[in-house]
């Protein structure tokens, strides 16, 4: 029988290897168990990280920002009552603030007629206004044309004058009769309405000339009137079809132009203005003559 305290014959024996102990110095096999790690804290697995301290504003770090706040509320406000003031006065002046708005995917150009005009007025400032893009239709396709007919060898020098007067006609027409026609309408003013005139009627004069077309002052194939037209379609169908549809235009916006200018006489006698412009010129006569 064996004894109490025998040995477990299925028990393994294990050995204790250190292995940072030399390799000489180390015994070679050793009887005694590995020792328990100690135990591990309650919240060991729950530990994120130290807890930051985020110091907040002293108060007064709080009054002096809320100080500063006060300050620009108070210069917003005295830019937004001056402001406010200069547009006041600009109004009382008669100036007008004149924003760029048309047309709208690229504003160029104040134009709002519905707004600004009066009712009574604004069907006479929409027949100019179609004038206006008319003239710029015909130039536009008169530029085509040309550059049509230089690619058939006319020459380059027909098609520099019609660039030129595609890229000085628009903006000018509508700074020297349009815009005055809508400060005229707009204001009321009499002494706009006779700058208008004499504009427009040196509009209608270049629009019934580019018609026509004589190979004098201009260079005659520069513009598609009747006489290019015949001597191009001799030439070639194509430029000459491009001619005869400028011709077109050129008809259509001096018949168109002739129209508005009598509309708009019209509404100037009618109105007043006729006799007021004549005041008007006469008092700037007598201070010239003083």
């Amino acid at each position: 029988m064996a004894g109490r305290y025998d040995k477990n014959p299925f028990d393994e024996e294990e050995e204790e290897v250190n292995p940072f102990a030399h390799p000489a110095s180390a015994p070679a096999v050793s009887n005694s168990r590995l020792s328990p790690l100690p135990p591990e804290p309650a919240d060991f697995y729950n530990d994120y990280g130290a807890t930051v301290v985020i110091p907040l504003d002293t108060p007064g770090d709080l009054k002096k920002k809320e100080k500063e706040l006060r300050a620009r509320e108070a210069e917003l406000n005295k830019r937004e009552k001056e402001l406010k003031r200069r547009e006041e006065a600009a109004a009382r002046a008669g100036i007008v603030i004149e924003e760029k708005n048309w047309p709208p995917f690229f504003p160029i150009i104040h134009h709002d007629i519905a707004n600004e005009i009066p009712v009574y007025s604004q069907r006479l400032q929409y027949l100019a206004f179609a004038s206006l893009l008319g003239l710029v239709a015909c130039l536009f396709w008169n530029m085509i044309a040309v550059t049509a007919a230089w690619i058939k060898g006319e020459g380059v020098k027909i098609w520099f004058l019609a660039v030129v007067y595609f890229i000085a006609g628009c903006p000018g027409a509508y700074f020297l009769w349009y815009r005055p026609l809508y400060r005229a309408m707009r204001n009321e003013s009499a002494l706009k309405f006779g700058w208008f005139f004499l504009f427009y009627l040196l509009h209608i004069c270049f629009c019934i000339f580019s018609a026509v077309a004589p190979p004098i002052v201009f260079k005659g194939k520069s513009l598609t009137g009747i006489l290019p037209a015949v001597d191009v379609v001799g030439d070639s169908v194509i430029v000459g079809i491009f001619y005869f549809i400028g011709f077109g235009f050129f008809c259509l916006e001096s018949l168109l132009s002739i129209w508005v200018i009598q509309q708009i006489y019209m509404y100037f006698r009618g109105s007043g203005k006729a006799a007021e412009m004549k005041r008007e010129a006469a008092r700037g006569a007598m201070r010239a003559a003083f």
